[in-house]
């Protein structure tokens, strides 16, 4: 398998559907992020498997699982509902955990950047994740 070429496993309309799937990602992720930062402690490491996934020398096979957690993250339905107190997002912190894990030692590099908020002075305009 290790001869097989990208051109042979992965056709136009996949690399199609994943590159829709990147946009909603793109779309959908900052605004999802405003609305829990309070209520999650996970944020960086969702910034930080969203860095992994624009990186354009991360191997497209090893963005796939990133995809999929991120959309878990993001999708409204999912296991376990956002809007149940306390476990709401266990589910989502559990697959986004896991796919940390997957990546293993590749994603420290992309926790390296600090500021999430983009500033003016000392009071923050409006709110908008740095990615």
């Amino acid at each position: 398998m290790k001869n097989i070429g990208k051109e042979m496993l992965v056709t136009a309309e996949d690399e199609n559907k994943f590159n829709e799937k990147v946009e909603y990602i793109d779309k959908e992720l900052p605004e999802k992020l405003k609305k829990v930062e309070k209520k999650i402690s996970f944020v960086e490491d969702l910034i930080a498997l969203y860095r992994y996934l624009k990186d354009n020398s991360v191997k497209w096979y090893r963005k796939l699982i990133v995809v999929s957690a991120l959309i878990y993250f993001i999708a409204p339905l999912d296991t376990v509902p956002d809007l149940a107190p306390l476990i709401g997002y266990l589910d989502d912190l559990g697959v986004i955990l896991a796919t940390i894990k997957f990546i293993g030692s590749e994603i420290e590099p992309y926790y390296r950047v600090k500021p999430l908020r983009k500033q003016e002075g000392k009071e923050e305009k409006e709110e908008e994740y740095l990615f």
